[in-house]
């Protein structure tokens, strides 16, 4: 029987272990996700929301970015209200979140978006033309970036969202190969760095940010209870294998907490918090209780809020360099002691 998916990426992958034999599955996983022409995210396939593959917090509409907007401008504030303030976000999808952020900064703190710059990076030009047509209207506030690489050091936060746990890994003492037509795990006796893509990562924004924060929102366990994790969703089911509907299903593992932290400490950057997205979302909320007072939704705050949905899933990482604070951000002053918490 035939793996379901993309086939052109299947002949791709079969080719590929046919020739070279067993590969990692962090190989695996950047053809099926990123391949340039095939991949889930790169070829635009990807959907979010209730008629895409998967819900995630932009999905449950502006309030999310009403809600992080001052959390920005707190910043913003605690860093001296530089002149030039840059927000770098990766992981941006179609680009709503960068408009909703926009939008709130504009309409309740003005002078914090007149100097506020904010950037993309996003490698892939069908991503890059949606979020063009979805920030239209703040064209001259956005730049668009390919890589890291192309941005300039900087003061202000890196922003992600389910970032991370999009990022190829690799699984300890497995392979991918072929059983006739079918595509099978096999044991490895070789030690594999599993996510040293995150660990690039996080080397690259802390060479990067010369002052500020970097945010991450996502899910995952800290080290005392991580458990390797991969999830495989299309159209809002959990598929049993990843090699399932390749390169049209989203692909993602839950990120280890305590490395991501120690590998950022190692790095120049000094962890500044660590809760689940309640607890962050419902300190921001108490010290800018009028962001509420003006939204309607309360289904929406519901979603975000609520441990049986959104509130537990995600956590929050707050990560800072160059900067002495006393008291915590808005979104980490409910939180618990993040050394004890991560087990560092």
């Amino acid at each position: 029987m035939k793996s379901a998916g993309n086939q052109p990426l299947i002949e791709l992958i079969r080719r590929k272990i046919d020739n070279e034999g067993p590969q990692p599955f962090g190989w695996f996983m950047t053809q099926a996700l990123y391949h340039p022409e095939h991949g889930y995210y790169s070829s635009g396939r990807a959907e979010i929301g209730r008629r895409g593959d998967y819900f995630t917090n932009v999905s449950v509409g502006p309030l999310f970015g009403q809600l992080l907007a001052p959390q920005f401008a707190e910043i913003w504030g605690r860093l001296g209200r530089v002149a030039s303030f840059v927000i770098i976000e990766q992981g941006a999808h179609h680009g709503a979140f960068a408009r909703d952020v926009l939008a709130a900064t504009q309409q309740r703190f003005p002078e914090f978006f007149a100097a506020l710059c904010y950037q993309i990076v996003e490698p892939f030009p069908k991503l890059q033309d949606r979020q063009a047509q979805t920030l239209r209207e703040f064209s001259d506030r956005v730049r668009l970036r390919e890589s890291l690489d192309e941005v300039e050091p900087f003061v202000g936060i890196h922003f992600s969202n389910e970032l991370l746990d999009a990022m190829p890994i690799n699984l300890q003492h497995k392979l991918v190969d072929l059983d006739g037509d079918k595509f099978v795990f096999v044991d490895s006796l070789d030690q594999q760095p599993t996510n040293q893509s995150q660990l690039d990562w996080i080397a690259s924004v802390a060479a990067k940010l010369q002052r500020g924060f970097v945010l991450v929102i996502d899910y995952g366990f800290t080290r005392s209870e991580f458990r390797e994790v991969v999830q495989v969703r299309a159209r809002h089911r959990h598929l049993d294998s990843p090699f399932q509907e390749i390169g049209e299903a989203d692909i993602s593992a839950h990120i280890n907490w305590t490395n991501v932290a120690d590998a950022s400490e190692k790095n120049g950057l000094r962890v500044h918090g660590f809760t689940d997205q309640h607890h962050f979302l419902t300190g921001i909320i108490s010290t800018f209780p009028e962001i509420i007072a003006a939204e309607k939704s309360k289904r929406a705050l519901q979603t975000l809020l609520h441990p049986e949905m959104l509130g537990r899933s995600f956590q929050v990482l707050a990560l800072m360099k160059g900067v002495d604070l006393g008291a915590p951000l808005s979104g980490f002053k409910f939180a618990r002691n993040w050394r004890e918490v991560l087990g560092l």
